[in-house]
């Protein structure tokens, strides 16, 4: 079996569109639209890679995973449950570990590239 590079600008990935409200739980604000796209998935689905894009809203986050994120466009928040508040915009890099409680708030459209390391949950 030959393991190949992943080309986030060129290889075609997986797309999926999911309309935030369709979680009616975790949308706090607006109604926020996102599109995936899933370059890379590791064999025992524990590890996901890809490019992500979202309309403006606010909501919880999600958790029980490891996120690392690259802004490409865009200006997002993230506001934990005691308040404290940091703001990324384009270029900016960051992890979000797990355990992470709080909200993410898109403030005008973001995209940006991915990588999450889920949780076991035995």
């Amino acid at each position: 079996m030959t393991v190949k590079v992943i080309d986030f600008g060129k290889d075609p990935g997986r797309v999926s569109h999911r309309r935030l409200a369709d979680l009616p739980e975790r949308v706090v604000e607006g109604d926020p639209h996102h599109e995936s796209t899933l370059c890379f998935e590791s064999p025992d689905g524990q590890m996901v890679a890809g490019t992500w894009t979202s309309t403006p809203g606010r909501w919880h986050a999600f958790t029980d995973r490891d996120e690392f994120c690259y802004i490409l466009s865009g200006h997002v928040r993230l506001i934990d449950d005691d308040g404290g508040t940091r703001t990324f915009c384009s270029g900016d890099a960051f992890l979000i570990p797990d355990g992470f409680r709080g909200y993410w708030e898109v403030i005008e459209t973001t995209t940006k590239h991915f990588v999450i390391r889920h949780q076991d949950t035995d």
